[in-house]
């Protein structure tokens, strides 16, 4: 080997080095950015849930135009009484419970029975009808009393409503799937000796088809960005940053910012697959419809991205990569306050069980 290779040899061996250094280096930079961008010296605006976030102004890209009065939505699926006597009890009993058949968003089908059922005998035949499609269905019975419930064990009802949900995100209740539900019901009807009170089907279609106007026009998703203003963060150490702050990270790779209920207040996506080590990009995402106007989701949401991008020296911006204004911010949190207004009109608040089911 001559004196010119072995020369070229040190120097490639040397730049090598050299690479591999930086890379650990910036790896090292990154990494301690993010410790010390949630060290314990930062107070965090998550931790207190007392602190004001009004003046945080909200963010986010925009709910397209301005929100136009909702149209009434139909309310004309078959009545859930089984008798006159029970007529005007019964609404109250569902409203309060926030029972799972609701004639709102379901298409009531009642089936009277010629004598009172026992809970387990309606259980055994309604097990294997959950969906149709992707559409779900439900049940609940109607006591003696007229009081009206779950179906359970050991109890005893004189009349079956069967619900199947007319809209969700995937679409209205088509015609198969109608007719899906109907031959299945009809099925249990001879088993329990019921008479069911079928709907038309296309009065059925034009009321799901109304209601799926609804959800479309009001299926508003709100996002705000933090972009690295200089070199990527650590992604371990961040995510483990992110849990301490509440975050709870899913089986997807997105974290969830709890709403103290069980749900879900918004998320968070660093962008990035899960092989990753770095992202210079965290996004987070507020499905308006389903988180109720007295949390306040929006502006959580502004408060943990306006700390985020102070602890770790990024910048709030837009889907287009464009810092978010204080006026933007304010015009959209006043739309978001219209938007909310308009489905409490429509008696589908947001963050309700109607709005969680029709928007899942």
């Amino acid at each position: 080997m001559t004196d010119l290779q072995i020369s070229l040899l040190a120097i490639g061996g040397t730049l090598v080095v050299g690479v591999l250094i930086f890379n650990k280096w910036q790896e090292y930079k990154a990494k301690k950015t993010v410790e010390n961008a949630f060290g314990d010296g930062h107070d965090d605006v998550l931790m207190h849930p007392d602190t004001p976030v009004d003046s945080i102004v909200r963010h986010e890209p925009s709910l397209d135009g301005d929100v136009q009065p909702v149209a009434d939505v139909p309310q004309h699926h078959a009545p859930m009484h089984a008798n006159a006597d029970t007529e005007m009890e019964a609404p109250v009993a569902i409203q309060n419970k926030e029972l799972p058949v609701d004639e709102l968003i379901d298409c009531v089908i009642p089936l009277e029975f010629e004598t009172p059922v026992r809970g387990e005998k309606i259980l055994a035949e309604i097990a294997d009808l959950k969906y149709v499609g992707k559409k779900p269905v439900h049940f609940i019975g109607q006591s003696h009393s007229g009081e009206r419930d779950v179906i359970a064990v050991g109890g005893a009802y004189t009349c079956l409503f069967a619900g199947v949900q007319m809209v969700s995100r995937n679409g209205p209740l088509n015609e198969l799937e109608y007719s899906e539900f109907i031959m299945k019901l009809r099925a249990i009807a001879d088993n329990l000796s019921a008479h069911p009170d079928i709907p038309d089907m296309n009065k059925v279609m034009v009321n799901a088809r109304e209601l799926h106007q609804f959800v479309a026009e009001h299926d508003a998703q709100l996002s705000v960005n933090i972009a690295a203003n200089g070199a990527p963060w650590a992604l371990n150490t961040l995510l483990a940053a992110l849990e301490k702050m509440g975050f709870d990270q899913r089986p997807d790779g997105r974290l969830m910012m709890p709403d103290g209920d069980g749900g879900s207040l918004f998320t968070l996506s660093t962008n990035v697959s899960v092989s990753e080590t770095m992202t210079s990009r965290l996004t987070l995402l507020l499905d308006v419809p389903c988180v109720a106007p007295a949390r306040d989701g929006f502006g959580a949401m502004a408060a943990c991205a306006r700390s985020l991008a102070t602890r770790l020296s990024g910048t709030v911006v837009d889907d287009g990569n464009q810092p978010i204004s204080k006026l933007a911010l304010d015009e959209i949190s006043g739309q978001v306050h219209e938007f909310y207004a308009a489905m409490a009109e429509a008696q589908i608040p947001a963050g309700s069980l109607r709005a969680q089911r029709l928007f899942s």
